[in-house]
């Protein structure tokens, strides 16, 4: 185990590219299992989650092979397990998107509870709701989804509440399906229409329809594709914050303007600067940022991913920001270490009409009297300290937080960071970051 050593106060200069996707690159590495021949994937980024999902596919009796720096090959023709081990769950939140391929394959399915972040609690009763319309029985025992299927066959299902993972799950459950399946409410992510791209490449009869709709017809079978992922979205705000909070400049080659619609407005209101190109986008530093009213919301709104690195942002802003979080339930872990460097934030529940509709999560998973809105007060001098990680977005946020105060902060359980970041602390070097990474057993700790 190792933890990072970070200097604030340098500006970040320079440039980055971003790799492929996280929350693509793992998912289509699950969908290419639906096909009978090898899929080549490319532009995957060195991450913990693709590691841990090449794993589990080559524990399921399939072929993971890298092919370059940022390839993957692999082979789904050879799987030969149905079962997948509960140690791997614990460590990612895709477990349950296994399920379609297995049980095309198997007709049986034995998953994991799946893992991933504490940042509320992800309700699986979409998915398995929608699979149950699909023809899948699903049962829970001893810490395992046991699901059964004699087939599946098309079906119309909508989705209570908007859920990403859980389109895509439908997607790919439909794909094979007998008949045409049709999803109401779908989710409208970038990365979803990354995934519908694969498979149809593969064979897969998938249209968007107006109005959150998707259409699936169902095919017999379908064969290996080549697919390029698209670039990670989340990374890409992650060093813009990074350059504004730092006041640097810094070009973050690959960005793509449409997928950071809502991100760029805010940033608009904010008076933060930014290039577009052909290159990407540049973020610089040219005036004092000001505070903004912000909501979290499904897409196109701005993402709950982001929220917790604006927050930051916002602490060099001036004025009162506000951000009321609509996507998760317990999205603000963050606060503590942030108020502990010096930060002024405060939580409150602003009053909302209609809750049920407004908030994406499941209130009945909420917590009692949670606040599900902060007020950050700014500009603000942070200054260091020693933290834990708590979860991915957690950790971006404390590193990108470290950067902006003032002394020497260590940053604790990275690993949670290395799970969607590839080598970070060499790329923020390489822009003039003061950051090392140190092992926990040499004399520094």
């Amino acid at each position: 185990m190792s933890h990072f050593k970070i200097t604030g106060g340098v500006p970040l200069k320079g440039s980055v590219r971003i790799g492929g996707a996280k929350n693509a690159s793992f998912k289509l590495m699950i969908a290419s299992l639906l096909a009978q021949s090898e899929s080549r994937l490319l532009n995957f980024s060195q991450i913990s989650d693709v590691h841990l999902v090449g794993k589990i596919i080559q524990y399921l009796g399939g072929t993971v092979r890298k092919a370059g720096e940022r390839a993957l090959f692999i082979d789904p023709s050879t799987l030969s397990n149905y079962f997948i081990d509960p140690a791997h769950g614990e460590q990612g939140r895709f477990s349950t998107m296994f399920l379609p391929a297995l049980l095309h394959r198997f007709g049986e399915a034995r998953v994991p509870a799946p893992g991933g972040d504490k940042i509320g609690k992800r309700p699986l009763d979409r998915h398995f709701e929608g699979l149950t319309a699909l023809g899948v029985q699903i049962n829970y025992q001893d810490g395992l989804f046991i699901a059964k299927t004699q087939g599946m066959h098309g079906a119309k299902y909508r989705f209570n509440k908007n859920t990403h993972t859980g389109t895509e799950t439908l997607i790919m459950a439909a794909t094979l399906a007998k008949g045409k399946t049709i999803l109401e409410n779908a989710a409208l992510e970038p990365e979803i229409d990354d995934l519908i791209s694969f498979i149809n490449k593969m064979g897969g009869r998938i249209t968007r329809k107006p109005g959150r709709v998707i259409e699936i017809e169902g095919v017999k079978t379908l064969h290996g594709a080549i697919h390029k992922l698209l670039p990670d979205r989340n990374e890409a705000v992650s060093y813009a914050c990074a350059a504004l909070a730092t006041k640097g400049d810094l070009i973050i080659e690959n960005a793509v303007p449409k997928h950071l619609r809502a991100f760029l407005k805010a940033l608009d209101k904010a008076g933060g600067s930014y290039e577009v190109g052909d290159y990407g986008i540049r973020f610089f530093y040219t005036k004092p940022l000001q505070a903004v009213q912000l909501t979290t919301a499904i897409e196109p709104g701005f993402m709950t991913d982001w929220q917790p690195l604006w927050a930051t942002l916002m602490t060099q802003a001036t004025g009162t920001s506000t951000i009321h979080e609509t996507i998760m339930a317990s999205r603000f872990q963050y606060m503590e270490e942030l108020i502990k460097m010096g930060a002024r934030i405060e939580s409150f529940q602003p009053k909302v009409n209609n809750p049920e509709l407004r908030y994406n999560f499941n209130l009945q998973d909420d917590l009692p009297n949670a606040q599900h809105a902060i007020r950050i007060f700014g500009p603000v001098t942070l200054k260091a300290g020693e933290f834990r990680v708590k979860d991915l977005r957690h950790g971006a946020t404390i590193v990108l937080a470290a950067m902006t105060a003032k002394g020497v902060s260590t940053i604790h359980n990275i690993a949670q960071i290395e799970r969607g970041y590839e080598d970070l602390e060499q790329r923020l070097q390489s822009m003039g970051a003061q950051i090392s990474l140190v092992s926990d057993l040499s004399s520094d700790n």
